[in-house]
Order: C-alpha cells, then sequence, then structure tokens
C-alpha cells in the first residue's frame, strides 16, 4: 500500500476584517464544510494539524484543542498546533502529510486559521516583527520595514523597479475579482498603483500601500488521505514534489534579496517532480509585498537574478500569459491571514486541478506549484501539486 498523501477535500472561508468572528469560530467556518467535501467522517480522522501564528495576536493559546469544539466527532483524535511564521499554514499541512506518510493515519486534517484585526492597528507591526531575528532587525514599521529595507537594496543594486511593483499589484487585484474568498475585490488599476498619492501613500522605503498585503482574518482546511483511501473517494491531488528549505534568519548572514533558500527549494521540488518551470500551468506564490513576487520570480527560475521585474513586464504571470502565478489574487489582495496563508494557497492550486475553481478557473489545468515562505524567506516551502482522479 502506498503512504503517499493526496488532498481528496477543502473549504475555504472569506478573508477580511471579520469582526463577529474569534479563531475559534473560524475554525468552525472550514472544518465540517471540509469534512463533507471530501465525503470523509470526523472519526475516520486519524490526526490533527492546526495552524495559528498568533503570538500575542489573540488570547487563546493552545489552538490544538479547538477543532474538537467545531465536531464531537474529532473528540479523541490526536492533534498538534504548529508555528512557523508566515509559512504556519503549510507547516500544518506537512504535519498531516507526515502522519499518514509514516502510516499513523490514513486520513488527516490540516487547518489554517488567523484573527489579526482583534487587536490595535498599531500593535501588529510590533507583534509581526516576531518573524524576523529582533536582536537586530526591530523596526517601528515591522514587516514592511524589513521589506522597505530589501526593496531599496534590490533598486540600489538592478535600479529602481517600482513601475513593475506597480503592474505586479494591479495584475494581483484584478485576478482577485473572480475569487468570491478575497478580502479585496477591487481593480486598482496600473496607473493608482504606480502612483503614489493620499489613498496609495508610501509605507516603508519605495513599497506603498498597494506594494503590501492585507491585515486579514480568515481560515482554510484541507482534507488528506493516503492513495488506497483516496482512490474511494471523489478526487485526489497528489503531492509530485513537497519540500522545505530553512536559510539564515539574520538577514545580515546572507543576501537579502538573493532568496538563496527559496531558489534551493525550487530546484529541489522541480527536480523530484522531473518537471520544469514551465510545465506547470500555474503557481499560487507568497507576494506578502510586491516586491516578494518580483524576487520569487528569480527564485523559481523565470529569470536570472536582477531581472525578475522582466517577468511581469513580459506579461508571463498573467493570467493569460505562459505561466499565470496568483490567479486567486494571491496574499496581495485574497489576503494574508498568516496561518492560513499557507493553506489557503493550497486549496486554492487543487481548486484549479480538480476543475472546481469558478470563475478563476484555468483552463485544462493539470500540474500547479506552490511557494510559501516564512520570514524573509527563510522557512521556505514549495509543493508541486497534479491531479490524479
Amino acid at each position: 500500500m502506498s503512504r503517499k498523501a493526496c488532498i481528496v477535500g477543502w473549504a475555504h472561508s472569506p478573508f477580511g476584517k471579520l469582526d463577529a468572528l474569534d479563531i475559534e469560530a473560524l475554525m468552525g467556518l472550514v472544518v465540517n464544510d471540509a469534512l463533507a467535501h471530501a465525503q470523509v467522517d470526523a472519526q475516520d480522522v486519524g490526526h490533527i494539524a492546526v495552524g495559528v501564528y498568533n503570538n500575542g495576536l489573540v488570547p487563546q493559546g493552545f489552538e490544538a484543542g479547538l477543532p474538537a469544539l467545531c465536531n464531537e466527532g474529532l473528540r479523541f483524535t490526536p492533534a498538534v498546533h504548529v508555528e512557523n511564521a508566515c509559512a504556519t499554514g503549510s507547516a500544518a499541512v506537512h504535519s498531516a502529510m507526515d502522519a499518514i506518510e509514516t502510516g499513523r493515519a490514513r486520513i488527516a486534517l490540516a487547518i489554517g486559521a488567523e484573527k489579526m484585526t482583534g487587536v490595535p492597528s498599531s500593535a501588529i507591526p510590533g507583534i509581526l516583527l516576531s518573524g524576523c531575528y529582533r536582536r537586530e532587525e526591530e523596526n517601528p514599521l515591522g514587516f514592511a520595514g524589513i521589506f522597505g529595507q530589501i526593496t531599496s537594496a534590490y533598486f540600489e543594486r538592478y535600479g529602481d523597479q517600482g513601475e513593475a511593483l506597480a503592474l505586479i499589484a494591479a495584475k494581483n487585484h484584478a485576478n482577485a475579482l473572480d475569487n468570491p474568498y478575497a478580502h479585496v475585490h477591487k481593480d486598482m488599476g496600473f496607473d493608482f498603483c504606480n502612483q503614489v498619492s493620499e489613498k496609495n501613500p508610501r509605507v516603508a522605503g519605495p513599497l506603498r500601500r498597494t506594494d503590501c498585503s492585507m491585515v486579514s482574518d480568515g481560515a482554510a482546511a484541507l482534507v488528506l488521505a493516503d492513495e488506497e483511501t483516496a482512490a474511494a473517494l471523489a478526487r485526489a491531488i497528489a503531492f509530485r514534489a513537497r519540500v522545505q528549505v530553512n536559510d539564515f534568519m539574520p538577514l545580515s548572514r546572507r543576501d537579502p534579496i538573493a532568496f538563496e533558500g527559496a531558489h534551493r527549494a525550487w530546484q529541489t521540488a522541480l527536480a523530484n517532480a522531473g518537471v520544469g518551470i514551465y510545465d506547470l500551468d500555474l503557481v499560487e506564490t507568497h507576494d506578502c509585498f510586491t516586491t516578494a513576487e518580483m524576487l520569487e520570480y528569480e527564485a523559481m527560475g523565470l529569470a536570472p537574478r536582477g531581472e525578475g521585474w522582466t517577468v511581469i513586464k513580459e506579461g508571463i504571470t498573467y493570467k493569460n500569459g505562459r505561466l499565470p502565478v496568483n490567479v486567486s489574487g494571491g496574499l496581495k489582495a485574497r489576503g494574508h491571514p498568516l496561518g492560513a496563508t499557507g493553506v489557503s494557497m493550497h486549496v486554492m492550486a487543487a481548486m484549479q486541478l480538480a476543475g472546481e475553481a469558478g470563475a478563476m478557473q484555468l483552463p485544462d489545468a493539470s500540474l500547479a506549484g506552490i511557494f510559501n515562505m516564512g520570514g524573509a524567506a527563510v522557512a521556505n516551502y514549495v509543493s508541486i501539486l497534479e491531479r490524479r482522479k
């Protein structure tokens, strides 16, 4: 019996400012719907991985204790909480896969959730800096300040690429119009994204507001099963490869604009899958800031180092381009509830491969790539998915 894990069902909440919901209620939006979509009974789940970043966003800890409150059938199921900065959701997916592939469970549930808007907005930059090496990288502007510095370093070395960043922002906002779960349903347009204005001010360094992902609440869940179990279910999305590569946490220990860990993760995943980057039909990538998507073009091999800006200007990553990137709107417009993001990206890709993406659907999508990172390319996860059933 093969113990390789397949995605067999999923659920996704709206992303946005969800005032009435706490972390438990957010999980409640997706747990039962995911089980129903997979046509799996709660009592058959052998492992639950809960991805929540938290670190002061909400007072409730011990998040692994919450899923059973969403469904009593999960009462005695082993559950763990994982956290890996902005890649927390992918860490949950890997934990669920590990349970299946080691034979400890036939069916596993990966949940990603985050409640970010329950604290004052002034507190969020400090909380998110816990995903950086605070001993050296303390910054009053939080993660935006870190990526402002990364963006400035790129521009100093390779020229001002503000237009390319605006094109990325405009692309992802246009794509999100077709995503019913997205935080922002507004076509910003290139001209607005490219101009500094009262409604689009500088946030940190060269970064404008439209270059930065939103503060969002939301949740997503995946049901995974071994291949034998998946064969009897309605759908099976297999992992051709799944890779995690870590890099030094302090930016001072590496070239901050090289994204070497991300590049190594992509190279390893593509080699393990036996495919090239242009064999993929789509990629969901981690555009916490537009600069990140541009650097990830280089990391995934779409352009040499220092030329990532050419990828968007040549139209390669548009929905009708050679390799559509962030058809869902990405973190930039779909939203970025930290713990939910990695699970959400897998849901968005699986929907495409299953032909269940609605207005977002690409024709004949059969192979998808996912890149999710924690910190500034510290924890780097790549998945390559294909439809088996």
